[in-house]
């Protein structure tokens, strides 16, 4: 495991959980959120953004979190591991209404400077509908990559165990 995918809906705790496998294993950690988000909540290009991912992948060894799905299967052609946190929707949507109120008008650890925590309504229901519309799309990439250590963690005891079993 040196080329770690973290994916799964917001508020499934990807970049906590990238945190942590940093912490068991010392590979670099590398939030898309951070480098996707310009301040304000600027985008980059495509190309531009094509860019910074490509360079990402470079690194012999890295873990990287968070789905967005135009890098996703350039992503996966590079990594050797994925990790899809897939927790109901009622975990994420709670988690993502904490994260913001927790952070409220400040920027969060995991996110490029001068984006601020907000509410967003489009968002939550985002969020709330991943399951419905994101998941089949996932399962379908995660079908081209069968050659893939894939880890499907379906809760807080399954995200346990496993960073468990990898400090043994």
């Amino acid at each position: 495991m040196k080329r770690v995918l973290v994916i799964g809906s917001c508020g499934a705790g990807k970049s906590t959980f990238a945190r942590r496998l940093h912490r068991s294993t010392g590979l670099k950690v590398f939030h898309l959120d951070r480098y996707y988000h310009l301040p304000n909540w600027e985008q980059p290009s495509d190309e531009e953004w094509f860019e910074t991912v490509q360079e990402l992948v470079k690194n012999p060894e890295w873990i990287i979190d968070g789905n967005f799905g135009g890098t996703m299967e350039f992503r996966m052609q590079h990594c050797d591991t994925v990790i899809w946190l897939d927790f109901p929707r009622v975990v994420c949507t709670w988690r993502i209404l904490k994260r913001m109120v927790t952070y409220w008008n400040r920027t969060r650890p995991d996110m490029a400077e001068g984006c601020n925590e907000r509410f967003d309504w489009d968002f939550l229901k985002y969020v709330w509908n991943f399951p419905k519309d994101r998941n089949p799309a996932l399962e379908a990439r995660l079908q081209k990559f069968k050659e893939k250590k894939v880890f499907h963690l379906r809760s807080n005891g399954a995200v346990e165990q496993f960073l468990s079993e990898l400090e043994k």
